[in-house]
C-alpha cells in the first residue's frame, strides 16, 4: 500500500548537485543505504543501520545490492509513434511524411488513442521510466487518452496537443484559431490536476503558419506556469527549409523567439545545428535543451554537443524522442548519448550519465523539487536496478573495482531486464505477466 510507511535498503544513489557544474563527488552511492517511503513520498534517506534503528516497526524491503535510484525521466517522446518505432530507412521529413503522419491519423479515433497511451506507459515502466514528457497529435482525444492512462498508473507527466496548421496531410491539420481554443481547453482540463502537467506544443516551425505560432505564443503568455516544448535544429535540410518559410528571421531560433515561444520554461527537442546567437540565447533565458541521442543516430541527425553547451551553463535533458529514436529504454539512451559524446572528444562519466536521465531531465522539466532525486520531500518514483542481469553484465561488473565500474556496463549493455522493479508513487507496478 502507497500509504503504509516501508524501508527500502539497498545500494542508493543520491545527488548533492549538478556533476556537471559542481563536480562527480555530487553524485554518491551509499553500499549499505535506505529510504524511508510513506504516503507516497520519501520521507527519509540515510544509513540502513540508522533507519532500521529509528523504525523498528515498519515494513522492509531489502533490495540486496541492487541499485535503487531515481526513476528515469524521459524528457521528449512522441508516444503516437509507439506502433512505428524502428521504422526503416528515412530522413527526417521523409520519415514524417512516410511514417509518423499515416501513423497520428489514426489517433481520430479515441478507442486507438487510448490503447496506444496504455501500451506506451506499460512499455516505459518496464523500462524504468517514471515520467516522461510528450507530445500528443492533433485530436485533443489523443491529450485525454494520455493524461486518463497516467491517471490510471499514478505517474506525473506531461503532454500536450500538437499544432499543425499548414505542411501536414488533411486529417493531420488544425488552424492558428482552433490549436489555440483546444489547447486551452485541454489545459484547463488537465493542467496542475492530480499529477498531469500540459505542454504547448506547436510541433515545429515548418508545420505551423506565423498566425499559429504567435497564438501559441499569445497562450504561453496568458498561462506561464506551462511548459512549451517544440523542435529545434534537427537536420541541417531541416533548417534550410525553415529559413526558406521563414526568409525574414535571423535564424531557426528567431522563428520561436519572434512569436512569444522562448523561455526559460521551453523545451527545444534536438539543438544539434546551433548558431552561436541561438547558444547564447537560449542560455540566457535559461531554456533547456532536450538530447536525443538514438534519434540523432538513427535518423542521420548530427552529433549533439554536450561538452560544449554544459560548460557554457545550458540546461540539457535526455531523451528517447520515441519512435525516431530506435529504444524505449533509458538505459540504451544513455549508452547512446555516451558513444556521441566519444565521437566529440568527451567521455560522459557513469555519474553524469545517471544525473542526466534523472534529476537533470526533472530539471530541465521544472520537476527538480518533486521527482528526479532520491531526497526527503520527493514522490516515491524510483526504481531497483539489477547491475548483473546478463552473463555479459555480470561477468564485467564482477571485475569491478569501484562502483562506477560496477554500474557502466548496465548502462553500456543492459535493458529491461535490468529492471527489478519499478516504484511509482511508493507502489511497486506490476512487472509485464504480472497481476496487479
Amino acid at each position: 500500500m502507497t500509504g503504509q510507511p516501508c524501508l527500502h535498503l539497498g545500494q542508493i544513489l543520491t545527488f548533492d548537485g549538478d556533476p556537471f557544474r559542481d563536480g562527480l563527488d555530487v553524485v554518491r552511492v551509499d553500499s549499505a543505504g535506505a529510504i524511508l517511503v510513506e504516503g507516497g513520498t520519501i520521507r527519509s534517506v540515510g544509513a540502513a543501520d540508522t533507519l532500521l534503528a529509528a523504525h523498528p516497526a515498519v515494513a522492509v524491503v531489502d533490495h540486496g545490492d541492487a541499485l535503487v535510484m531515481p526513476g528515469f525521466v524521459d524528457a521528449h517522446v512522441h508516444y503516437p509513434q509507439t506502433a512505428m518505432i524502428a521504422s526503416w530507412g528515412k530522413r527526417l521529413i521523409d520519415w514524417l511524411n512516410t511514417y509518423t503522419f499515416p501513423e497520428e491519423m489514426r489517433f481520430a479515433d479515441p478507442d486507438y488513442a487510448a490503447a496506444i497511451a496504455a501500451r506506451y506507459l506499460d512499455l516505459i515502466l518496464s523500462n524504468g521510466t517514471t515520467t516522461a514528457c510528450s507530445f500528443a497529435t492533433i485530436h485533443p482525444a489523443s491529450v485525454d487518452a494520455f493524461f486518463e492512462a497516467a491517471a490510471a498508473r499514478t505517474m506525473r507527466v506531461a503532454a500536450g496537443k500538437t499544432c499543425m496548421d499548414r505542411n501536414a496531410p488533411d486529417g493531420l491539420r488544425d488552424t492558428a484559431r482552433s490549436a489555440y481554443d483546444d489547447s486551452r481547453a485541454l489545459l484547463t482540463r488537465w493542467h496542475g490536476v492530480g499529477r498531469a502537467e500540459y505542454v504547448i506544443t506547436p510541433r515545429f516551425s515548418p508545420t505551423s503558419t506565423p498566425e499559429q505560432l504567435e497564438a501559441l505564443g499569445a497562450l504561453w503568455a496568458e498561462h506561464p506556469s506551462c511548459l512549451m516544448q517544440t523542435h529545434l535544429s534537427e537536420q541541417t535540410d531541416e533548417i534550410d527549409w525553415v529559413m526558406a518559410l521563414f526568409p525574414d528571421m535571423r535564424d531557426y531560433l528567431d522563428t520561436y523567439e519572434r512569436f512569444g515561444l522562448l523561455g526559460a520554461r521551453g523545451l527545444y527537442g534536438h539543438a544539434i545545428h546551433l548558431h552561436p546567437r541561438e547558444r547564447d540565447r537560449l542560455r540566457e533565458t535559461g531554456a533547456a535543451l532536450i538530447h536525443c541521442p538514438t534519434s540523432n543516430t538513427f535518423i542521420g541527425s548530427g552529433l549533439f554537443d554536450m561538452d560544449g553547451l554544459t560548460r557554457a551553463g545550458h540546461r540539457v535533458g535526455l531523451a528517447t524522442d520515441t519512435g525516431g529514436g530506435s529504444s524505449f529504454s533509458m538505459l540504451r539512451t544513455m549508452a547512446a548519448a555516451y558513444e556521441i559524446a566519444q565521437l566529440r572528444g568527451r567521455s560522459l562519466h557513469p555519474a553524469e550519465l545517471l544525473w542526466l536521465a534523472t534529476q537533470g531531465s526533472a530539471t530541465a522539466l521544472h520537476m527538480q523539487d518533486r521527482i528526479g532525486a532520491l531526497a526527503p520531500g520527493r514522490e516515491a518514483d524510483f526504481i531497483v536496478l539489477d547491475l548483473a542481469s546478463t552473463p555479459a553484465i555480470a561477468q564485467r561488473s564482477a571485475r569491478a573495482r569501484d562502483i562506477w565500474e560496477a554500474v557502466f556496463p548496465t548502462i553500456m549493455m543492459g535493458d529491461d531486464r535490468a529492471i527489478l522493479a519499478t516504484y511509482v508513487a511508493g507502489k511497486r507496478h506490476p512487472r509485464p505477466g504480472e497481476s496487479a
